[in-house]
C-alpha cells in the first residue's frame, strides 16, 4: 500500500515596511518654530512692501498737487520723488523763481511742506510724514547746521559753558541734536514754545 506524502503548501509572507519613526515633541516644536519664523518673515516682506506702495503713492499725490501749484504761480520746476528713511522725498528744482516757495529761513516752504502733507493726507486718509525741498534749500541748510552743531558742542565741551542756539524749526533743531550727539561729552535739549523753541547745548 503506498502512502502518499503531502508536502506542506509554503506560504508567502508580504514584506513587513517599517514604520516611519514617531515625530518627537522636539521635532513638533522645530517644526512649528519653522513654519512660524517663515510666515512672520513674510508678513514681514508684505508689510515693507505694502509701507514702500504707501510711500510711493503719497509721492505722487504730491507730485500731482504741487505740479497744479507751479502752474497757477506760472513758476518753472522739476519735480522729483524719492523714498528715504521711511518717508516719500519731493524736491522741486530748476526754476528761477524758486526761492519765493522757500521764503526766509524756509518759512514759506515749511508752510507748503505741512499744505502737501494735508493735500496727500486727505487723498489717504493717512496722516503724511512727507519731506518737501524746494532749490536744495534743506540739503544746504542741513550741511550748515550740522557744522554749527559740531562747532558749539566743541566749544561747549572747551570752556564747560552752556550755549544758547536762536530759535529753529524742528527741522533744524533735529540736525543740530543729530550733530551735537556725535560729540562725546556734550548734550542738547530743546527749551521754549514754538516758534520760539530753540537748542542748548550743554556739557555732560
Amino acid at each position: 500500500m503506498s502512502e502518499t506524502v503531502q508536502e506542506p503548501s509554503q506560504v508567502t509572507e508580504a514584506p513587513v515596511e517599517p514604520e516611519a519613526p514617531e515625530q518627537t515633541d522636539a521635532d513638533q516644536t522645530e517644526s512649528e518654530a519653522a513654519e512660524s519664523e517663515a510666515a512672520e518673515s513674510e508678513a514681514a516682506e508684505e508689510g515693507e512692501s505694502n509701507t514702500e506702495s504707501l510711500l510711493v503713492q503719497e509721492g505722487d499725490i504730491a507730485g500731482d498737487y504741487l505740479e497744479r501749484l507751479l502752474d497757477l504761480l506760472d513758476f518753472d520746476g522739476d519735480i522729483d520723488l524719492d523714498v528715504e528713511a521711511g518717508r516719500a522725498v519731493v524736491s522741486i528744482d530748476g526754476g528761477s523763481d524758486l526761492e519765493k516757495l522757500v521764503g526766509n529761513r524756509g518759512q514759506v516752504l515749511e508752510a507748503l511742506q505741512e499744505l502737501t502733507r494735508l493735500a496727500v493726507q486727505q487723498d489717504t486718509g493717512v496722516r503724511s510724514r512727507l519731506m518737501l525741498d524746494v532749490a536744495g534749500w534743506r540739503a544746504d541748510r542741513r550741511a550748515e547746521l550740522t557744522e554749527l552743531g559740531r562747532s558749539t558742542a566743541q566749544t561747549v565741551l572747551e570752556t564747560g559753558e552752556e550755549a544758547r542756539l536762536r530759535p529753529m524749526t524742528p527741522f533744524e533743531r533735529k540736525i543740530i541734536h543729530d550733530a551735537v550727539a556725535a560729540v562725546d561729552g556734550v548734550r542738547s535739549e530743546s527749551e521754549g514754545e514754538e516758534p520760539n523753541r530753540k537748542v542748548v547745548v550743554l556739557k555732560g
